[in-house]
């Protein structure tokens, strides 16, 4: 079984899709570990994160491995633990340069792809698991909420690593995140035809893990 997370910045899609794994037992695919890992790699290359050349033979010349844990997704370079670098606000906000490069989320999708035929039922979130990467997912969800409140989500995130920010500025880069995502050529943002949206904003994750599971569930029953 293969279920289907999409959805912009800060719409609660990572945090639910983590959750409502556990619950169905399944393995979670967080993609945008994936993309902060090569980001992390270029950087620490020292390569040009606008050269999409560069990029593609940093991820040629380096060793990934991505595995599933009861924390979330593990992230290794070239047999080194970098789940917890990544998650640096610098290399969240530059990971928009891989997800811009058609040649990147094109490798991306491939181990994407592997990761799922290693695992029996996985929950894969991200922009583009739905149309792009799991075209033919069992279940498919979009995500969304409205801006202020992703903001608020955001910065919260932000201050809980000691990395606040104005208010402000957190939804202006948002904002250009969504505008990027959305108009880039190769796998932008959107719903896939056959998803269902839940607008998160007024909900709880408790609660939009609980909406979701009730869809699967009812999936499942339809399906017996």
């Amino acid at each position: 079984m293969i279920i289907t997370i999409d959805g912009p910045a800060a719409s609660g899609k990572s945090t639910v899709a983590r959750k409502l794994a556990a619950k169905l037992n399944a393995d979670f695919l967080d993609t945008g570990a994936m993309y902060r890992a090569v980001t992390y790699a270029a950087i620490k290359a020292g390569v040009e994160l606008t050269s999409p050349y560069q990029i593609l033979e940093t991820m040629n010349n380096t060793q990934f491995e991505f595995t599933s844990s009861v924390g979330g997704m593990r992230v290794q370079m070239d047999g080194v633990d970098i789940t917890e670098e990544i998650r640096n606000p610098h290399i969240t906000a530059s990971a928009r340069f891989i997800a811009g490069s058609s040649s990147a989320r094109q490798r991306l999708v491939q181990m994407q792809r592997k990761f799922a035929e290693g695992h029996g039922r996985i929950v894969a979130e991200g922009r583009d698991q739905g149309t792009v990467a799991f075209p033919h997912a069992d279940i498919k969800f979009y995500l969304t909420a409205d801006l202020d409140e992703r903001a608020k989500r955001r910065l919260g995130e932000l201050e809980a690593k000691g990395a606040g920010q104005d208010i402000e500025r957190v939804k202006e880069a948002i904002e250009k995140r969504d505008e990027s995502d959305r108009k880039r050529s190769d796998g932008p943002l959107k719903a896939a035809d056959d998803a269902i949206t839940v607008d998160t904003t007024n909900l709880t994750i408790e609660q939009v893990v609980e909406k979701l599971l009730a869809f699967v569930k009812e999936k499942c029953s339809a399906n017996q």
